[in-house]
């Protein structure tokens, strides 16, 4: 096959405002990723956009195995509340609404 450009997983895309560093997560347009590389606002970064990653949670509501979880893009955490965010991974395991972090699968086909 001739036409496959790379395999999808990590893509390239702007850092957004304010620069992003290795490991933050963000949403660039429609893409949901976590930074590969610490990258200044503009410059090329490499966003890896499938797997199982430790993220910041909004506190104040439990995560069940299997929620939907959304990008809170103002807090820049994932939350359980759909309005006014993206969907942008499932919780892979429970999570307190105490707990600061989650673990979430990212998945650029959700």
């Amino acid at each position: 096959m001739q036409n496959k450009i790379m395999q999808g997983a990590v893509l390239t895309a702007p850092a957004p405002a304010g620069g992003i560093a290795s490991g933050e997560a963000a949403l660039i347009g429609k893409i949901f990723g976590v930074a590969v590389t610490t990258e200044a606002a503009g410059a090329d970064v490499a966003l890896d956009t499938e797997g199982v990653f430790e993220l910041p949670k909004a506190t104040g509501a439990a995560w069940a195995i299997g929620d939907a979880l959304y990008w809170d893009a103002t807090a820049k955490k994932l939350t359980g509340t759909a309005s006014g965010n993206t969907r942008v991974a499932v919780a892979v395991a429970v999570a307190a609404s105490g707990d600061a972090v989650g673990l979430a699968k990212i998945n650029s086909n959700i």
